[in-house]
């Protein structure tokens, strides 16, 4: 297959945080690594550094894409740096820093280009995940250091709403260029649409992503459609109290919490449910709504939570809501009202079908090349980062 964007064994060099196979990974990592296969599949060689786990060994090459995995959670922050510093990578060429609340900083340490690419701006997270100074600290440098850091940067963001936050801290608009997320074509499944109400929320279990929302609301109302079901998939470091939280407000089996599940189960709940809960509090673009619009089931989400206003098409693919109240009446029209429910499912499908891996990789290709090409920041020394 030929490719417009050619690499010809550049070496691209990813730092992110975590990957698709860290326990806490989740769409960033998905995005990361669609868009790292595009870059391979236009002859460059690719690296992705991130966070060393014990669900994959400290190095590996998947479907040609090498991962380097050192540091904690944290502590991959310096490690990343010390290995730019040491020129483990040897020969790069471009660099994207993932930028998850907090940049790598690889800016100060090398003249290559350098692709910052960010999901959403962490503003409300801060308080929630760090309350207090670490919290504090954290907003600082997402939103007044890294953007002096990266001046001359070219930004990606995954939607129009992170591009316009990353505005408002002072990032030139003619700077960042836009690549939304894909989604993946539905595995075959012979699962089939529950008979009794059924509705669930797919994605990590933390704080921010508000499950409790979708507890609440389902709690709110059982009493209305017997035998409302919700299923919860995912897992995360704030399970615990969400099963204690289910427990003290929903009747026994009215939740059910399947943690981490295969990408076939993830399918068949999506398309075994009525309809999905996105209470999240921040999304970049909601990778969740169009794997479940690829089977027909509409979303509800929060308008405020940004990249959901790109991802969902209010009252055609799914619901935009703007408070609580709003979020259990939203579910409600969806579990009582077929005919609505059947006209979302449609455009819900037709919605997931807009967007796609291939472009979203053409698109990054295209914006990582013109990076490249216009940047004065190279050598002539191969060895130089």
């Amino acid at each position: 297959m030929q490719h417009p964007t050619r690499f010809d064994g550049r070496h691209v060099v990813f730092f992110s945080w975590r990957d698709t196979r860290n326990p806490e990974g989740g769409g960033a990592e998905l995005y990361l690594e669609k868009i790292a296969a595009g870059l391979v599949e236009r002859g460059a060689r690719v690296t992705v550094f991130c966070a060393a786990h014990a669900g994959a060994p400290p190095d590996e090459v998947v479907d040609g894409i090498r991962f380097v995995r050192r540091g904690s959670k944290m502590g991959v922050y310096g490690r990343g740096l010390l290995a730019l510093a040491r020129r483990a990578f040897g020969r790069v060429d471009a660099v994207v820093d993932v930028q998850n609340g907090l940049p790598f900083f690889t800016r100060l340490l090398t003249r290559k280009p350098v692709v910052v690419l960010v999901h959403h701006v962490h503003r409300e997270q801060w308080p929630v995940v760090y309350p207090g100074l670490t919290g504090r600290v954290g907003w600082w440098i997402e939103s007044r250091l890294a953007p002096r850091l990266y001046a001359r940067c070219q930004y990606v963001a995954v939607s129009q709403a992170t591009a316009d936050e990353l505005v408002g801290l002072g990032v030139d608009r003619d700077r960042i260029a836009i690549v939304h997320n894909g989604t993946d074509p539905a595995l075959p499944t012979t699962a089939v649409r529950r008979t009794a109400p059924a509705v669930c929320t797919v994605g990590r279990l933390v704080p921010h992503k508000q499950v409790e929302h979708a507890i609440d609301a389902c709690a709110r109302l059982g009493p209305e459609f017997p035998g409302l079901r919700l299923t919860v998939a995912g897992s995360g470091w704030w399970d615990q109290e969400l099963r204690q939280h289910a427990r003290a407000t929903t009747p026994e089996g009215a939740v059910t919490f399947e943690g981490h599940v295969s990408e076939r189960r993830k399918q068949e709940i999506y398309a075994e449910s009525w309809v999905m809960a996105l209470p999240s509090l921040k999304e970049g673009w909601g990778l969740v709504v169009g794997e479940a619009g690829m089977h027909g089931t509409p979303t509800v989400a929060y308008r405020s939570a940004g990249g959901t206003r790109e991802s969902i098409e209010h009252g055609d693919s799914g619901l935009l809501v703007d408070d609580f109240e709003e979020f259990v009446a939203g579910l409600r029209s969806l579990l009582a009202d077929e005919r609505l429910r059947e006209r979302l499912s449609v455009g819900a499908r037709s919605m997931s079908h807009r967007f796609t891996w291939g472009h979203a990789q053409g698109s990054f290709a295209h914006v990582l090349s013109v990076a490249m090409a216009g940047s004065s920041e190279h050598s002539e020394d191969p060895d130089e980062t």
